[in-house]
């Protein structure tokens, strides 16, 4: 097998290693940026291998978008990471106590997110995304305040019981394989388990498929199992709440993908997509309304997310080569769009010194460019031409009118309720009198740019072989 499908895995967790031994801050700051710089070049490399099938490890067309998306939005948050907890300490709101293994724990679960990603093994698939859970519980209470200690606990909590009745389904599908391949390995290999997957026992693949539904759907956000992410978006450091919004629902929601494929091979099994099109639809349209209430710009923001991962849900739940392909283009511009918008608000946050959006106006006097990127990021999160959200949610409405048009509709009224609070959001944000204090900023604009740079550029042109990509990997998705 290539180097670099270990290397994706090998570098993140001998990097944590690492970075656990050494005391000094700033070193593990360089040390993480290397490390996920390292990690990304390995993952770009996966565009020139061929699919790989082992034992314990796949890389096809799915898992290949994923990985490449993963590095990427890893290196630009060690970056940001790097400025952003570094203010902090500066500031005194963070001790070098507190942040003694941050970066090894960055490192950490960058590493198990890429192992649940190539994992070919369904076991060794949940022990990743288990393993990146705690890592970003700790993070979250990093500011060890009551109400970052409650919102890590809260995550630890419904986190635990929704990778417990992940496992459970997990369980339930070995016992599925292993009446057809006997047991062993081959019956947690997901690469066999689709081969066979029209032998499969459809009731005891039903009651899998609800329980692996329930437990990812609580990693992914979905409503109404989605109660520990504001607080973690809130009370974290804001890199990880890049890295959540960004990565880890990404993560969740690929596993769940994984057994919708094998669920939806077996003729005689519930089809998963009414359940999957009923979750999305909601988390839409209850997120966009509770974007109105939201009086702490990370808080605004973590609800958006919840609103974008029910749009995706809902195409995947639909299905089809074009729905899937539009709902796998807007995983990637809301993972590059909202990582670059959690950078920004970062830096906001740090200059006004408060994350109450009643205490953040007329930053388009105070912070000139810290304005137009968060403009921008809006912008283009609220699905507004010309950048790439637009595409791809001009694509989920247009394919899903000519096959459901009351469907559209719902989904339509949806972004319409979102997009009218965001703008009024960002009027406030941005237009009035400005408010203090205005602390100065070591804001390192270039990853914000950069995500910015690359969803205005799909915004107007994808070039012909990740077109072709894309549709091989929605093509898999049936």
């Amino acid at each position: 097998m290539n180097e670099a499908v270990y290397a994706v895995v090998g570098i993140p967790f001998l990097s944590a290693i690492l970075l656990a031994l050494i005391p000094s801050y700033r070193v593990t700051a360089l040390g993480n940026v290397l490390a996920s710089g390292l990690t990304f070049v390995a993952g770009l490399s996966f565009l020139t291998l061929p699919p790989v099938t082992e034992t314990y490890v796949i890389l096809d067309d799915l898992n290949k978008f994923f990985i490449i998306l993963n590095t990427l939005v890893g290196f630009t948050t060690s970056l940001f990471s790097r400025s952003y907890i570094g203010h902090e300490i500066e500031t005194g709101h963070l001790t070098p106590l507190f942040v003694r293994f941050y970066h090894a724990m960055f490192q950490g679960m960058m590493g198990a997110m890429n192992l649940a990603l190539l994992a070919n093994n369904i076991g060794l698939m949940w022990v990743g995304l288990e393993f990146a859970t705690l890592m970003t519980v700790i993070m979250v209470g990093i500011y060890r305040t009551p109400a970052a200690l409650e919102a890590a606990w809260k995550y630890f909590i419904l986190g635990i019981v929704g990778i417990s009745l992940a496992f459970f389904g997990t369980i339930l599908v070995y016992l599925t394989g292993q009446g057809v391949l006997g047991e062993g390995e081959a019956a947690m290999t997901w690469s066999e388990l689709i081969k066979i997957a029209p032998q499969l026992d459809a009731p005891l693949l039903n009651i899998a498929f609800i329980f692996l539904l329930v437990g990812y759907g609580t990693k992914v956000g979905l409503a109404p199992l989605h109660a520990w992410l504001p607080d973690a978006h809130a009370e974290g450091p804001t890199p990880i709440s890049a890295v959540l919004s960004g990565l880890l629902l990404n993560v969740a929601l690929f596993a769940l993908l994984r057994f919708k494929m094998l669920i939806a091979a077996n003729p005689n099994a519930l089809a998963p997509g009414p359940i999957l099109i009923t979750m999305g639809l909601v988390s839409l349209i209850f997120a966009a309304f509770m974007l109105y209430q939201r009086q702490d710009i990370k808080r605004l923001f973590a609800y958006s997310s919840i609103e974008h991962m029910g749009l995706i849900t809902f195409a995947f739940g639909l299905g089809g080569p074009l729905l899937n392909f539009a709902a796998l283009l807007h995983m990637v511009m809301h993972s590059l769009t909202k990582s670059a918008i959690f950078f920004a608000v970062g830096h906001v946050t740090q200059a006004k010194g408060t994350q109450e959006l009643s205490a953040i106006r007329g930053l388009s006097v105070s912070n000139p460019l810290l304005s137009v990127a968060l403009a921008a990021g809006v912008i283009a999160i609220s699905g507004l031409p010309p950048f790439g959200a637009f595409m791809s949610e001009f694509l989920i409405l247009t394919s899903t009118f000519a096959r459901e048009p009351l469907l559209a509709l719902a989904v339509a009224f949806g972004l319409l309720v979102a997009l009218g609070a965001l703008l009024m959001r960002l009027q406030d944000i941005l237009f009035g009198e400005p408010t203090t204090p205005n602390h100065p900023v070591s804001a390192a604009s270039a990853p914000i740019f950069v995500h910015l740079s690359l969803i205005l550029i799909a915004g107007m042109f994808l070039p012909p072989a990740v077109v072709v990509w894309f549709k091989r990997a929605a093509e898999m998705l049936g």
